[in-house]
């Protein structure tokens, strides 16, 4: 009970700790310079101090995602509707810079039950311009979508292609070192990090390796020619191999009771030791106008002597966006990812549109009654509009209809249909 009620009570300062420093940003706009030391103290967007000479800085900011989801048919256990309401992200962040050459970001997610838990926490180097090595939590670099921000990619959730497999991008709440740097047109990053109860029979941590490289020949707002590369690999000795997912819609596994996260490959446990998995991304933007595609293939291979076969997932995506309002989605060749949407007319904001279409196979998924093997495929549509009301509110709405080839709910639903809306407030 008094675990419960630190718990509560962390997430209760949280809020009110937000509240206050969103008051004060709308309340004081500009630049401050003391009469004393050498400091700039900014509250726009935040709050934010720094020396005049660059060598020590402090910024305190966060993003506040409301989501409601409406959705039925191969989206639900029982086929019929479902709705859900929650905080899908809630992070506070601290971040600076020390001495010159020293980064730190630490960044901290509150979920509705008032837990917490560190969605970065580390510190980086640049003495070795232009490289900068990065140790502590934070995500491996691997794909153009994840490596932009959750605050300004044009659909509510990431492409169902990641789904193929979270361990890429996805820190599993462990540690990690990563080597990145950006050098006339090129991007590059490569990584290692060490998953969270992921140990060989000795006891020893099992590792992942990430490598990715972008040349971007035009890398500036409304005007992105891009190419990325990458290539991941895991060591572990045994995993079951499943693959499932939510199809885009996240209220699906909030949703304990009626949710369905559909699996597209059933754990085999004890049946595969090999993972794998690259990917290529390409974008394009001019003016308003932007197009993105990426691929992802992962690679799993079964044991040797195992009854299972080894196991191929591919996933594709193709998204077009336009921002009816003029606007230029923000682009940063440094991390090889687009950027934030700034209205220009702050009375009317900035309106865009957004379709994309995500499909996601598995080859030999699965064995059925005769135990021949058979493939498993998702198919999803996103259609949305974005409202960037100014540099802090976005405004979004998505509808979703998904189609399945040989994965159903209990109901024998293979189809279905989703509503998803989010209310932004960044920091």
């Amino acid at each position: 009970m008094n675990r419960m009620r630190t718990k509560t009570a962390v997430y209760k300062v949280f809020t009110v700790s937000s509240l206050a420093v969103l008051i004060s940003a709308q309340a004081v706009a500009g630049t401050v310079i003391t009469d004393g030391p050498d400091i700039t103290i900014k509250t726009k967007g935040g709050f934010a101090a720094a020396t005049v000479d660059q060598a020590f800085s402090f910024k305190l900011g966060g993003r506040i995602q409301a989501d409601f989801d409406q959705f039925d048919g191969i989206y639900t256990k029982n086929g019929k509707s479902a709705n859900e309401a929650y905080f899908r992200r809630a992070i506070l962040e601290v971040s600076g810079h020390a001495y010159h050459d020293w980064q730190y970001a630490f960044k901290l997610n509150f979920a509705d039950d008032g837990s917490s838990k560190w969605d970065e926490a580390s510190i980086a180097y640049t003495g070795f311009k232009p490289v900068k090595v990065k140790v502590g939590r934070f995500d491996p670099d691997f794909g153009l979508e994840k490596a932009t921000s959750s605050k300004w990619i044009s659909t509510i959730e990431r492409s169902v292609i990641y789904d193929a497999g979270d361990w890429v991008n996805d820190k599993q709440d462990g540690m990690g070192i990563q080597v990145s740097g950006t050098g006339g047109i090129f991007y590059g990053s490569a990584g290692i990090n060490r998953a969270k109860d992921n140990e060989d029979s000795d006891g020893s941590n099992n590792n992942t390796y990430n490598l990715r490289g972008v040349i971007a020949p035009m890398a500036e707002a409304g005007n992105v020619l891009h190419f990325g590369l990458n290539y991941a690999k895991r060591s572990t000795e045994d995993f079951d191999g499943r693959i499932r997912s939510r199809l885009g819609v996240r209220g699906t596994t909030e949703d304990k009771k009626n949710g369905n996260r559909p699996v597209l490959a059933s754990g085999q446990g004890g049946q595969f030791d090999g993972d794998t998995a690259w990917g290529l991304e390409a974008a394009y933007a001019r003016g308003p106008f932007s197009v993105q595609s990426e691929y992802l293939r992962r690679n799993i291979d079964a044991k040797s002597g195992s009854v299972m076969k080894d196991r191929q997932v591919d996933g594709y995506n193709v998204q077009l966006a336009y921002t009816l309002t003029g606007e230029a989605r923000g682009y940063k060749l440094s991390g090889g990812k687009f950027d934030a949407i700034k209205p220009s007319n702050k009375q009317l904001g900035a309106w865009e549109l957004v379709y994309r279409y995500d499909d996601l196979t598995v080859t030999d998924a699965d064995r059925d009654l005769t135990s021949s093997f058979y493939d498993t495929e998702a198919k999803v549509h996103t259609l949305g509009v974005n409202w960037y009301a100014n540099d802090a509110v976005k405004v979004s709405a998505n509808y979703l209809k998904a189609k399945t080839d040989k994965v159903m709910n209990t109901k024998g639903d293979d189809n279905g249909d989703a509503f998803s809306l989010r209310f932004q407030y960044v920091f």
